[in-house]
């Protein structure tokens, strides 16, 4: 746990040193072309692009943090040692030192840091955007024993990927078992009920109310003995037999109306106006 407190230290400090190279670049190429302190320092123009690149440069930098942490060792024999990992998180300092080299002899001190910053970001660069990926990705693919533990680890999830495939696959295929046999059972069950429920649409309207509290009670049991389904197969079955009595003539089917509430049965506005005796 100290040594990543100590990575990530480091990693924090480089960061903001970066960042502060890098808004020293700014500042100085703004100066230098004449342009105001106040438009330096404003949030619009070339300041947005700079707070752009600098969140990115950061959020790749983290990312990476992040995926290395979690890193398979196995895969990442050069990359997971710590010489490398301080040499990632400490890749602006190694760029702010090879600046300090490289600004020996400059005549003014603007000029040397100039250097420093510049040597900076192009060793963040570099390191963070180009040597890092590169390297991850040779030593993978040419390592024995990266590929070799790759290739194992690969499998193992494509394993683990079929057989939760199979789990869903096998569930799904019991609930549809079980809703077969429910429906099946209710067919049977429910034939009496739905029987009475044709006789209800054919009510008149002198006994609608009366109708109404009936298919009610009978909509209740329905949802009490297996919910929105039981109660879907039911009503299916009411206007299939009520279309046989009548002969498939055209009926009114007011069950929604009448069953409208009961449990999560629900009927749009349109189709109250519209199923409402008048």
């Amino acid at each position: 746990m100290s040594r990543y407190r100590t990575l990530r230290s480091i990693h924090l400090a480089s960061t903001a040193w970066f960042i502060l190279c890098v808004g020293y670049i700014l500042v100085l190429a703004l100066w230098q072309a004449a342009v105001r302190w106040w438009v330096i320092f404003s949030l619009s123009g070339y300041s947005i692009l700079v707070i752009l690149l600098l969140t990115s440069l950061y959020l790749f930098a983290i990312f990476r943090g992040i995926s290395r942490t979690q890193a398979i060792e196995s895969e990442h024999l050069l990359t997971s040692t710590n010489y490398y990992r301080i040499f990632y998180a400490a890749a602006p300092f190694l760029g702010g030192l090879a600046g300090c080299v490289g600004a020996i002899g400059a005549d003014r001190v603007g000029q040397f840091l100039a250097v420093i910053a510049v040597g900076t970001f192009v060793t963040t660069f570099l390191v963070w955007v180009i040597i890092d990926p590169v390297t991850g990705l040779l030593e993978v693919l040419l390592l024995p024993p990266s590929r070799k533990h790759r290739s194992v680890r690969l499998a193992q999830a494509k394993v683990e990927r079929e057989k939760k495939q199979k789990d869903r696959e096998r569930l799904l295929a019991e609930v549809l078992a079980k809703e077969e046999s429910d429906r099946h059972r209710w067919q049977q069950v429910l034939k009496p009920q739905a029987e009475k429920l044709a006789s209800l649409l054919a009510a008149s309207l002198t006994d609608f109310e009366k109708a109404e509290r009936e298919a009610v009670d009978i909509g209740l049991n329905a949802w009490q003995m297996g919910g929105l389904s039981c109660m879907q197969q039911l009503r299916d079955m009411a206007v299939a037999i009520s279309r046989e009595r009548s002969r498939n003539k055209e009926i009114v089917d007011y069950i929604p109306f009448w069953w409208d509430g009961i449990g999560t049965w629900r009927v749009s506005s349109l189709d109250k106006t519209i199923l409402a005796p008048r």
